[in-house]
């Protein structure tokens, strides 16, 4: 979940009692059929759980949106899209309650009674109010992290999202816009001993935020069909929201320039050592492997990627290198096989239309391919990163539409060069090269991000679509781009498969980073060092994962962890099926089931091939 915090009200006490009459009704009933036969009664008491257990998700749901406004919008539910939360002790107190609340209900199942499906769906919920309870009263996240706020994504997705007429919808800014005021006061009064990293961070992106508030949307507003009271308002209201963003921008910047528990060495660690780091995990991850496990396979598969990259590098070298010396150290030999590769890459002012241009190509090569089913109905656009979603050194991402609201635009974002000085964006295209730069392609749309959420939003189950497990997506992404390659994408090349091998080291050295740098202190100088030698990534690239690790926890582990997760589910479920296993069945079924975490998804597969 994306914050914690609300204003709405939390049902009362008399929905509880009403509730739990219901659950009592229905149990009931399912009690009395015990006296008919041994095997009817079990079905008739794992039907009735069901049923109970559906209704209380629909109901826990309609009140998660209710006390979260902003993650309902986020998941396409709008019936609360002119409510806005102010992050102050209120609303985290109501959170909590919240949480409370649902996993007490959670306990009142038995899940020997649920369905296997139903039976990973409460699994979810309760990780993830645990996780977010955790966050809130232990983790702390809203007091040293000030990223935590800013309303640029949340006014984006209303400004940006046709799900209502645009009046309507400038209403429900309109409305918003009166509490921004409020909104950047209790941010204020909640931040607490933030980090500088942090605070840096949340001032780039609520400068990016302020972009919203232009005069592009005041001739917006001016061209509506709002009244001429409604204008006048609507304007009075920006005003104002852009002063309390200023204000808070301004706020922070001073903490950055003038207080000494923000100066370099004095501030507190981005780093959340070992113990905080385990739990995190383990929420946000819910892996198969322990921390130390997952560390230890990344570290062997950093030296088993070594060796397959030197046989590629070594076939490549005569065609590239002409009559050069190969160097003794296979690091430096690879190194300089893929600087040469390196240098054919688009042109700067190019690079987000030629990531544009390349999606259909995608698509058909995974339609000629058969091998997983596409939707054309769910458009996919490529647009340049939002201002407001600028600076935490992630060049490109996704933003999907919600299972609420699933014909809604996904955008592909893309990061433009133009702001960078010259030797960053030589640095930047150099990293994402003409087989780079088709790898991430890959990784972000088809067959990756975009393809597995329109999957997910098809899901059966609701519940796996929104309490979704992040290494799964990651994991299917990664997954995706050698699925490509294994079919031939790419002609089978020597080229594209060494900057695979390159691309995938990245994965793989992203949990070595992280849980190093998070744990073990690793420093910057040797982070660095990694990535340029170990990793070969250019120094722009190592700069921006650097201060992404700075700023994020646990989340660059999900690459690989879902990654290996996923491909041992697929060599199992070959093994097997034997000739009757096939790559496109085993796609589809693999993303029917929303994104839930591997570990649940390889026990639903196995059980239904039984």
């Amino acid at each position: 979940m994306k914050k914690n915090q609300s204003l709405s009200p939390l049902c009362d006490a008399a929905f509880v009692r009403a509730f739990l009459t219901m659950l009592a009704s229905i149990l009931s009933l399912a009690l009395l059929s015990l006296s008919s036969s041994a095997i009817a009664a079990s079905a008739d008491v794992r039907s009735a759980a069901d049923i109970a257990f559906e209704q209380y998700a629909d109901r826990a749901l309609i009140e998660m949106w209710r006390t979260f406004p902003e993650q309902g919008v986020s998941v396409g539910y709008y019936k609360h899209a002119q409510e806005m939360t102010v992050p102050d002790a209120a609303s985290r107190a109501r959170a909590i309650a919240f949480y409370d609340r649902q996993l007490a209900m959670l306990t009142k199942f038995d899940t020997a009674r649920l369905s296997a499906s139903h039976r990973v769906d409460l699994t979810l919920m309760r990780n993830q109010f645990e996780a977010s309870r955790w966050d809130v009263t232990t983790f702390k996240s809203w007091q040293w992290q000030p990223s935590h706020y800013n309303i640029g994504n949340d006014f984006g997705l209303l400004l940006n999202t046709d799900y209502a007429p645009l009046e309507t919808r400038l209403r429900h800014v309109m409305t918003r816009l009166a509490k921004v005021s409020a909104y950047y006061a209790a941010a204020k009064d909640s931040i607490n001993e933030p980090t500088r990293e942090h605070t840096e961070l949340s001032i780039l992106q609520n400068k990016g935020a302020l972009s919203l508030f232009d005069d592009d949307l005041v001739k917006r507003v001016k061209g509506s069909k709002l009244s001429a009271a409604e204008k006048a308002m609507f304007q009075s209201r920006v005003e104002k929201a852009r002063e309390a963003i200023s204000g808070f921008i301004a706020h922070l910047t001073k903490l950055t320039e003038l207080n000494t528990q923000l100066a370099p060495g004095n501030a507190r660690s981005f780093r959340i050592g070992r113990e905080l780091y385990a739990k995190k995990f383990a929420y946000d991850i819910q892996s198969g492997f322990s921390v130390d496990e997952l560390h230890k396979r990344a570290i062997a598969e950093k030296a088993s990627l070594h060796d397959a990259m030197e046989k590629r590098a070594r076939a490549l070298w005569p065609k590239y290198m002409d009559v050069k010396q190969m160097p003794g150290d296979r690091l430096l030999m690879i190194r300089a096989v893929i600087d040469e590769l390196a240098t054919r890459h688009t042109k700067r002012d190019a690079f987000v239309e030629t990531v544009r241009k390349q999606i259909p190509a995608l698509e058909k090569f995974v339609r000629d391919k058969n091998l997983l089913n596409q939707d054309r109905t769910r458009p996919l656009l490529v647009r340049e990163m939002p201002r407001y979603m600028r600076g935490d050194g992630a060049g490109a991402s996704v933003s999907a539409a919600g299972p609420y609201d699933p014909k809604a635009n996904t955008y592909y974002n893309v990061t433009p060069l133009d702001e960078m000085s010259d030797a960053e964006a030589q640095s930047e295209l150099r990293e994402y090269n003409d087989w780079t730069l088709q790898i991430l392609n890959i990784h972000e749309a088809i067959p990756g991000h975009y393809t597995q959420l329109v999957h997910a939003n098809k899901s059966k189950s609701r519940i796996k679509t929104i309490f979704g497990n992040g290494s799964m997506v990651e994991g299917w992404a990664v997954y995706g781009e050698r699925m490509m390659l294994d079919a031939g994408y790419g002609n089978n090349d020597d080229e594209i498969w060494l900057m695979w091998m390159k691309w995938n080291l990245r994965t793989v050295v992203n949990t070595i980073l992280d849980i190093e740098i998070q744990t073990m202190n690793m420093s910057k100088e040797a982070a660095i060092t990694m990535m340029m030698r170990e990793a070969f990534q250019e120094e722009a690239e190592a700069t921006n994962k650097w201060k992404r690790a700075t700023l994020n926890q646990v989340q660059l582990t999900s690459y690989y962890n879902g990654y290996a997760e996923i491909t041992a589910l697929r060599n199992e479920m070959r093994e097997m099926q034997g000739d009757k296993f096939s790559v496109k069945a085993f796609n589809n079924q693999f993303l029917s089931y929303g994104s839930a975490p591997v570990k649940s998804i390889r026990e639903l597969m196995l059980m239904s091939s039984r």
